[in-house]
């Protein structure tokens, strides 16, 4: 009977939202993220992941293992000491949000970048904040016109951090920010929205996820902050209240990366000189998820390589459009090519070795490689009816449709046909 007792657990969503799910005693990680995006209605998450919070710091569960791992005495305890409370955080960070394939999910993440964007503590891009601002306003109220008579209408305290908003004053920013929202007049508010997550992710303490460490074993408080990015790895030193940068390593520059209980290392190529680096974590559970999460990023940041490539692509086409010239477009071809392009089922680039729980939570070790050459691919659907999305102008929410016009390229041999023709009085239609 206990087997088939259930537990109630609370996830609240980056826009929080509380979604009430019930597990199993045995239930692992999937069976409650397959619940979630039951009640989402979203067929898979990209970028997401489920997390405990734990020491005010989030960590990402590895979904294979049982949620009673993560949640302890209050798991077996259930329901006496109320629902356990996990959290659905961004996990792989990504410049453009025409990857995301469900338009749910890309709301969720415009969601989590604006609310890291609030707590940005990224003073010397002061700039950036305010077109940060106005194309939130134009993704969320749309054209300026809109607000008609209204001066006032946002509340600083949403769309800037706390620190902006000391230093030039709530009426400041009331008085120049519509001038910014004004600009963008016409833009639609998806492409606001993507906009936005472009720009957020160039802000220098947005896309990474940080963990606490100590630099010595003795030390009593966390001076070293361990952060991952999509590019790699930075190492920050808390002095005097600050985040100073301490080393910035590429993929390309890490060696390896193992930890054996809390003792954390890294290891970079030789050719930047620079000797081990070892810090110490909260636990060896601590430095496990640390370390899956390292590994999976690298796997993810490849497997979206070549898609991303072409997203770049294809936004330069659009500008081009804006130029009125002539185009002639070979849909097929684009399509293979960008079909070709996505990740496949293959994986094998970044293998661990294959521990038991006991062994990883009493000495264990797991060498991270990242040896550029070698790819490693995650699942990806079956179809690529999701890049519709990338060129078309339908609503977040709204069905994948693919316009018979929307994909062209461009080459110069064709540009000079063309231009041919129409000095001969040839049409072009």
């Amino acid at each position: 009977m206990k087997s088939k007792a259930k537990h109630q657990v609370c996830v609240f969503l980056p826009n929080k939202q509380r979604l009430d799910c019930s597990s199993g005693l045995k239930s692992r990680g999937q069976d409650l993220l397959s619940e979630v995006l039951e009640q989402l209605e979203i067929s898979g998450l990209q970028i997401f992941g489920l997390a405990i919070l734990r020491d005010n710091e989030y960590l990402f569960i590895d979904l294979e293992q049982k949620l009673s791992k993560y949640l302890g005495q209050r798991w077996t305890k259930a329901p006496k000491m109320g629902p356990s409370i996990l959290f659905l955080r961004v996990q792989y960070y990504l410049d453009s949000g025409r990857l995301i394939q469900s338009g749910r999910e890309l709301r969720l993440y415009y969601t989590a970048l604006r609310q890291k964007v609030l707590r940005s503590q990224s003073r010397q891009q002061e700039d950036l904040f305010f077109q940060l601002a106005s194309h939130a306003l134009q993704a969320e109220v749309g054209d300026f016109e809109i607000q008609g008579k209204h001066k006032h209408y946002f509340l600083p305290e949403d769309y800037f951090p706390s620190w902006l908003i000391k230093k030039r004053g709530r009426n400041y920013l009331l008085q120049h920010s519509p001038k910014l929202h004004e600009e963008l007049r016409g833009l639609p508010k998806r492409e606001a929205l993507l906009e936005f997550v472009k720009l957020a992710n160039t802000v220098e303490d947005v896309p990474v996820t940080l963990y606490k460490m100590r630099q010595n074993k003795k030390e009593q408080k966390f001076s070293i902050i361990f952060g991952v990015w999509s590019n790699g790895v930075c190492l920050y030193q808390n002095v005097e209240g600050k985040q100073c940068l301490l080393h910035e390593f590429t993929w390309t520059d890490l060696e390896h990366v193992s930890f054996q209980g809390c003792r954390f290392e890294i290891h970079a190529v030789g050719s930047l000189c620079l000797p081990k680096l070892v810090f110490h974590s909260q636990s060896a559970l601590h430095s496990a998820l640390v370390l899956k999460h390292l590994r999976n990023s690298h796997r993810f940041t490849i497997s979206v390589r070549d898609a991303l490539s072409h997203v770049r692509q294809m936004e330069q086409i659009q500008a081009c459009c804006l130029y009125r010239e002539a185009y002639i477009c070979d849909t097929a071809l684009l399509m293979q090519k960008l079909h070709c392009s996505m990740p496949s089922s293959t994986d094998g680039s970044i293998e661990l070795e294959t521990v038991t729980e006991e062994e990883e939570e009493q000495n264990c070790e797991e060498d991270l490689s990242v040896q550029e050459s070698e790819e490693v691919f995650v699942d990806s659907p079956d179809d690529v009816l999701w890049l519709a999305e990338l060129l078309s102008e339908v609503s977040v929410d709204g069905p994948l449709v693919l316009p018979t016009s929307a994909w062209t390229a461009v080459t110069m041999e064709m540009k000079q046909v063309l231009k041919k023709k129409s000095d001969i009085g040839i049409s072009v239609d």
